[in-house]
C-alpha cells in the first residue's frame, strides 16, 4: 500500500480554506514562508480563475499559489535570495512528493532560473505575485494604486515579456474596480 505524501494531501482537498490551512500548519511545522501576502495573493488568484475562462486546474494553481514562496526570505534587500528562492522551493516541494510539473509551475513565478518554456499556469502565479505584491504596504514603500500597479506591471513588470494571460488579467482588475466603486 502506497503511502500519502503531503503533495497528496493537499492537492486533494478541494476547499480552498482547507488548503489554506493545511499550508499554514506546513509552516507552523517546518518553517515555510507563509504570511498574509501569501493569503491575499491566493485570494487575488481565486478571483481570477472564477471570472475568466482558463484553461488550467484551478486546483493546482490554487495549491501553487499557497506553496510557490515556501523558500521566500523574509528579509526583501537580500537580493541572492530573491533570485534563488522559487528555485529552492520547487526543490523542497519535490522533496514533499509534488509532480515535476507542479514544481516547474511554482519554480516559473519569477523568471530568474525559468525564462523559457514556462508553463502556463506559471504566467497567472506571476501576474498575482508581481500584482498583489504591488498593492500591498511593505516597510520600505507604501502600497500602490490599483491602476499605478496596473501600468507598472505591463510596463515595467513584464515589459518585452510573454504573459499568455496578461490581457485577461486587465480585464479582470478593470471589472473588479468597478464593482468596487
Amino acid at each position: 500500500m502506497d503511502s500519502e505524501t503531503f503533495a497528496d494531501y493537499i492537492l486533494s482537498e478541494d476547499n480552498w480554506v482547507k488548503k489554506m490551512e493545511i499550508a499554514y500548519y506546513l509552516q507552523k511545522r517546518t518553517g515555510i514562508f507563509f504570511d498574509n501576502s501569501v493569503i491575499f495573493k491566493t485570494l487575488l488568484a481565486k478571483q481570477f480563475l472564477d471570472r475568466a475562462d482558463l484553461d488550467v486546474d484551478k486546483n493546482t494553481v490554487i495549491t501553487a499559489c499557497l506553496l510557490y514562496d515556501c523558500k521566500k526570505s523574509a528579509d526583501p534587500t537580500d537580493l541572492s535570495r530573491i533570485h534563488s528562492y522559487a528555485k529552492e522551493g520547487a526543490e523542497y516541494l519535490k522533496k514533499l512528493g509534488f509532480s515535476d510539473r507542479f514544481c516547474k509551475i511554482c519554480e516559473g513565478v519569477n523568471r530568474y532560473t525559468i525564462s523559457e518554456n514556462r508553463e502556463k499556469e506559471s504566467d497567472i502565479l506571476e501576474l498575482v505575485d508581481n500584482f498583489g505584491g504591488m498593492l500591498l504596504s511593505r516597510p520600505e514603500r507604501i502600497a500602490f494604486k490599483v491602476d499605478e500597479a496596473l501600468v507598472l506591471l505591463e510596463y515595467r513588470n513584464l515589459k518585452d515579456k510573454e504573459n499568455v494571460y496578461i490581457n485577461q488579467f486587465k480585464q479582470f482588475v478593470d471589472e473588479m474596480e468597478e464593482i468596487l466603486i
